[in-house]
């Protein structure tokens, strides 16, 4: 059981929002007020061109059940800071501007949580496996945290311990499964991970490379025996279709279970020779599938074992967004389709655009 990465990533930072204080609450109220009616929306443009300010994102509002929309707000906001300034000298209405100094605290806190908001939404991607980037996001995460613990700024140290909670009850121990599949991925293999354990604790890292390399060998074996159980199945269906009854002798018989320990004894160096293998370059374009493709011939096994990892889901947002809709699909004044035509409809609708030909 893989816990969805997108969902404990929300409960850590929601967990960090509660140490916001009232500046990100002036940001909240500051949009509410300009977005409450057309005319103030006119009053808030006429700001803009008199502060001359050539920003071109929208002011958006913050749902409280979705963390990232909390920085798309900030984010959103920050830009205009010239121009609430001016608003409240002309709208006596407004009264929550926030002062130079609160502007200061929302940029930071903006900055603080701009690469929890790129690894949601890497996360979340559909298009591509995910499994091998589990582990380097999360150890980012935990990096990230523990920098902010030593924040000088209290409430950016208030927020990195309320993160810290979270991350040890849910993360505290990394999954060993994901873990493997960062091995997979020949951009990192064990030298990174080692690296990456050294950074956290120089103590135990070695120990804990040692453990995850155990279990890939162990696990690796288990698909080496798969494999040649199966050769020796198929070995037996052609020798008696070939011999056509014929009875083989004991050398025979020995000369086939040599030589399938041979040829077991050859697979098994094939993760040896990966992991020795130079490291390539960690291009963000890399396709990690095709690589496994490429080299099933070279590593028969051993990329069998990669594909049903990668595979691996680290997040349920694909399906989860693919199924949320239904409601549209059923809705008020369509709420009378079978069960059959509603399944085709939701599913055509997913296969015409995740086609390479987007409609």
């Amino acid at each position: 059981h893989v816990r969805c990465g997108a969902h404990i990533l929300n409960l850590i930072v929601q967990h960090g929002l509660k140490a916001i204080d009232s500046s990100v609450v002036k940001i909240r109220e500051s949009v509410k007020f300009v977005r409450g009616s057309e005319m103030r929306g006119m009053k808030f443009a006429e700001c803009v061109k008199y502060v001359s300010l050539d920003a071109s994102k929208k002011l958006q509002q913050d749902v409280p059940t979705r963390w990232n929309s909390t920085y798309l707000m900030l984010d959103s906001a920050l830009p205009y800071q010239a121009a609430f300034h001016r608003l409240q000298r002309v709208d006596g209405l407004y009264e929550h501007c926030p002062s130079d100094y609160e502007w200061m605290k929302i940029k930071k806190v903006a900055e603080f949580l701009q690469p929890f908001y790129e690894m949601t939404l890497l996360f979340s991607g559909s298009y591509y496996p995910t499994a091998n980037l589990y582990f380097l996001k999360v150890w980012r995460i935990e990096l990230l945290i523990r920098k902010n613990l030593h924040s000088s700024d209290d409430f950016i140290h208030g927020m990195a311990e309320f993160m810290n909670e979270k991350f040890k009850k849910y993360w505290d121990c990394y999954s060993v499964i994901l873990s493997l599949a960062f091995i997979l991925d020949p951009r990192y293999k064990l030298r990174y991970l080692q690296f990456c354990f050294e950074k956290l604790d120089p103590l135990t890292a070695e120990e804990k490379v040692k453990n995850l390399k155990d279990k890939l060998e162990a696990l690796f074996e288990v698909y080496l025996q798969g494999q040649s159980l199966a050769c020796l199945e198929s070995q037996d269906r052609i020798a008696n279709t070939e011999n056509d009854g014929e009875i083989r002798d004991e050398l025979d018989l020995e000369f086939d279970s040599y030589n399938s320990q041979h040829e077991a004894s050859i697979s098994k160096s094939q993760l040896g020779i990966y992991l020795e293998d130079k490291l390539l370059p960690r291009d963000k374009k890399f396709n990690i599938l095709d690589f496994w493709k490429g080299n099933m011939l070279r590593c028969p096994e051993l990329s069998l074992l990669a594909r049903d990892i990668l595979s691996i889901p680290i997040t349920t947002v694909a399906s989860e967004s693919a199924f949320s809709h239904g409601g549209r699909i059923l809705g008020k004044f369509r709420n009378a389709l079978l069960p059959s035509n509603v399944e085709a409809l939701l599913c055509s609708r997913d296969w015409i655009y995740g086609g390479e030909g987007k409609y």
